[in-house]
């Protein structure tokens, strides 16, 4: 299993399942991260903390605490 926190920069992954329940579940999902969205890694803070990516043609920073939640392929 990898998640989207193991993505290296400039790799582009696709959702596989989104791990996490109640309310962080739902927050991931608003964001527009679903099952089969293709998700491109942009950038990496230099401690790792927050990730930026580039979903549905826009881009988003996640902590690296949800980045683990996305388990991808």
């Amino acid at each position: 299993m990898s998640t989207l926190r193991e993505a290296k920069i400039g790799s582009t992954v696709t959702v596989k399942r989104l791990n996490g329940e109640g309310a962080v579940r739902r927050r991931i999902m608003d964001m527009g991260i679903t099952k089969g969205v293709v998700i491109s890694v942009r950038k990496v803070a230099p401690l790792g903390d927050p990730i930026e990516i580039t979903v549905r043609g826009y881009e988003l920073s996640l902590r690296k605490a949800d980045a683990e939640m996305i388990e991808t392929v």
